[in-house]
C-alpha cells in the first residue's frame, strides 16, 4: 500500500458512521489561525520553538495526565501548523460517537464534542493553548488557531509508519510545505 501524504493534507475524510471516541489511532492536524507562524522557525531543517511553540508542545503532552485513555505517538509543532499522532486507548465504556458538535451521530442531543473522542481531545488542546498563549501576549479573546482541524482513521501500522515518517520529516520539507508563506 502506497500512502500519499497530501491525502492526509486539510481534507477532512470523516468516516461515515464511525465513532471518533472508538479506540485506535488517529492522525490529526491544526492550523494556527489565518496561517500566521506564531510557534517558531525552521532553522537548517528543524523547528526552534520559540514560547508560543513551547506551550503548544506542553499542553500536546499533557492529554494523557487529562485523560489516562489517551497515548501520544509522533507530533511536531511547526510554524503555524501542529501534527499529532493520538491513539484512544480502550475502555469498559467504548460506544459509538460523533467526533464534533453539530454533526450526526451525537444521539444524546448535547452540544459540543462526544467526551473521550478526537474531537473533545482536540478542543480541550486548543483552548489549552489559547489561553495560556494568549496570556503571554496579552492578547484576551484573540484566535490562536483555525476554527476546525484535520483528522484521519489510521487504518493498519504501515500507514501509521508512513504518517510518523511524514511528521518526523516535515521540518526538514518546510521550504516546499503548502503552510510555508515564503514557499516559491
Amino acid at each position: 500500500m502506497t500512502v500519499d501524504p497530501q491525502s492526509w493534507h486539510r481534507r477532512s475524510i470523516r468516516l461515515r458512521g464511525y465513532g471518533y471516541a472508538w479506540m485506535g489511532f488517529y492522525f490529526v492536524t491544526v492550523c494556527a489561525f489565518q496561517r500566521q507562524c506564531l510557534f517558531g522557525e525552521i532553522l537548517d531543517g528543524r523547528m526552534i520553538l520559540n514560547e508560543n511553540g513551547l506551550v503548544v508542545d506542553e499542553e500536546w503532552r499533557s492529554a494523557p495526565l487529562i485523560r489516562p485513555g489517551v497515548r501520544l505517538d509522533a507530533y511536531t509543532v511547526m510554524p503555524n501548523h501542529f501534527h499529532g499522532v493520538l491513539q484512544i486507548l480502550p475502555t469498559a465504556s467504548a460506544e459509538v460517537v460523533g467526533a464534533t458538535c453539530g454533526r450526526p451521530g451525537r444521539v444524546d442531543g448535547r452540544q459540543g464534542p462526544e467526551s473521550k473522542s478526537v474531537g473533545a481531545i482536540l478542543a480541550g488542546f486548543k483552548s489549552a493553548c489559547t489561553s495560556r498563549v494568549n496570556g503571554l501576549r496579552g492578547t484576551s479573546g484573540v484566535p490562536l488557531w483555525q476554527r476546525n482541524y484535520f483528522e484521519r482513521v489510521i487504518r493498519n501500522e504501515e500507514e501509521l509508519l508512513a504518517i510518523r515518517r511524514y511528521i518526523e520529516n516535515n521540518p526538514a520539507a518546510w521550504a516546499e510545505d503548502e503552510e510555508n508563506p515564503d514557499r516559491s
